[in-house]
């Protein structure tokens, strides 16, 4: 008898990878005749969740996350970790590495967060508090440029609509990002007592002028504070339960907030200062440089640590008012699923059917700046596709910074353009688009040389 397999799938943006891994564990799963059944933790919330039963008759329960997720429900339940990079391109390895390395799960809130290594320990932290921080920039970036519509300087007269949006977006959603942010990577780390002093650390960072900078450094500083005092302190059984409301929190509070306000504040604010400066002053090649860089970073890894450390640098620049950067990363990231539709159209011959038809989901997946579109063509072949991902998203990334464009939305893809004053220089915008999705189709239907003899999935 097959062993029962359950999955939570969970990606920072909750889009695209949340659903695609828990679509292709399915699929693999039903190849090998498991029993399955997936819960996506996406955007808008959880979906198809487990109930008692579900919980209860899985013999593995599989966690393909890139941010954490609370795990005290699978207490003694074997469990196996793993990314929804991984569980996307490697479905059927991922079942059978979980049915062979999943080892029970102890609902421990300190052990709980040990990791195999720590440098994809602090990846998690960070992309957790970005998933969270995120519907915040979505939210306030779209208020403000809605009080845009009724004139660049509306927002300036009191009892205004415009000046209202522009309180709700820029003064109300914009504030809590940097404290939201370094709250849940404090979360990620200690649990809930790590909330708390995360999110006032945040504040001093934001109230410091330290910015997503000093956010990213407040959350690592409360949460791990908040995990060494849960871990020394140790109190009598009656007054235990005082440990995570009340001790945890003040020393860490206490801790966070004087180092915040006494070593970091300052050294970070002149850096965050310099930083918004020098993106303000850049000459067009300093400009159109870092496009390239960023729009690289964006379509190295469709996803992955290297293309969450651009798109995290853009969504913290919102804040500053620094627009420039989004706009080139959101250009770059349409492009790879853009180009391998484009690919599919140009060379019909040298692609399967089944590639034609995920050609033609990846187009449509582009459009709304989902990369992963382009993942199955990666996977299958990395040394043409990758080379040709990169140079169109550095001219893409490279041409939106030179034409001057702004983006005040981090997410969305085309449709935020119908959004008025949402983008600066649309026009030349969707040329840097088209320009770098041509590039890369073209480049990708000149490398293909024959049809690989099994599909790719769609």
């Amino acid at each position: 008898m097959n062993e029962r397999i359950i999955a939570v799938t969970a990606c920072p943006t909750g889009v695209a990878h949340t659903f695609m891994a828990a679509e292709a564990l399915k699929t693999a799963a039903a190849k090998r005749g498991f029993p399955f059944k997936a819960e996506t933790r996406g955007s808008v919330g959880a979906r198809d969740t487990f109930s008692d039963e579900d919980i209860h008759e899985a013999d593995v329960v599989i966690i393909a996350a890139d941010i954490e997720t609370d795990l005290s429900r699978f207490h003694g339940k074997r469990l196996y970790r793993t990314s929804t990079s991984q569980a996307l391109k490697k479905p059927e390895e991922t079942l059978l590495e979980a049915l062979r390395l999943a080892t029970p799960y102890q609902n421990n809130t300190v052990d709980s967060q040990a990791r195999g290594t720590e440098l994809p320990a602090i990846y998690k932290h960070l992309m957790t508090g970005v998933s969270h921080m995120l519907p915040l920039v979505v939210a306030g970036g779209l208020c403000i440029a809605l009080s845009f519509v009724f004139g660049i300087n509306a927002f300036k007269q009191p009892g205004t609509l415009a000046a209202a949006l522009m309180e709700i977006g820029g003064k109300a959603a914009f504030a809590l990002m940097v404290p939201v942010l370094a709250g849940y990577i404090a979360y990620s780390i200690a649990d809930r007592p790590g909330l708390a002093p995360g999110l006032i650390a945040g504040m001093l960072a934001s109230a410091s002028g330290a910015g997503f900078l000093g956010g990213i450094i407040a959350g690592f500083l409360a949460g791990y504070t908040a995990r060494f005092l849960t871990r020394k302190i140790t109190l009598p059984s009656s007054m235990e339960a005082l440990k995570p409301v009340l001790v945890i929190p003040l020393l860490a509070t206490v801790i966070s907030g004087l180092v915040m306000i006494y070593v970091v504040g300052g050294p970070v604010s002149a850096v965050m200062r310099g930083l918004t400066h020098f993106l303000a002053g850049m000459t067009t090649a300093n400009a159109v440089l870092l496009g390239v860089l960023l729009g690289a970073m964006q379509c190295f890894d469709l996803g992955g640590p290297v293309n969450k450390a651009a798109y995290t640098f853009g969504v913290g620049l919102l804040a500053s008012q620094s627009y420039e950067p989004m706009a080139a990363i959101m250009a770059a990231g349409m492009v790879p699923a853009l180009g391998m539709g484009i690919a599919t159209w140009l060379a019909k011959s040298r692609f399967t059917p089944p590639e034609l038809q995920a050609g033609k989901a990846s187009f449509v997946l582009g459009l709304c700046f989902i990369s992963e579109g382009a993942i199955p063509f990666a996977a299958r072949d990395p040394m043409r596709v990758i080379p040709s991902t990169m140079a169109g998203g550095a001219l893409a990334g490279g041409l939106s910074m030179y034409f001057g464009c702004t983006l005040m939305a981090p997410h969305g893809g085309l449709f935020v353009l119908a959004i008025p004053h949402a983008a600066g220089h649309v026009g030349m915008y969707l040329v840097a688009i088209i320009a770098g999705s041509l590039v890369t189709g073209g480049m990708y239907a000149l490398l293909r040389r024959a049809p690989v003899q099994s599909a790719v999935p769609s």
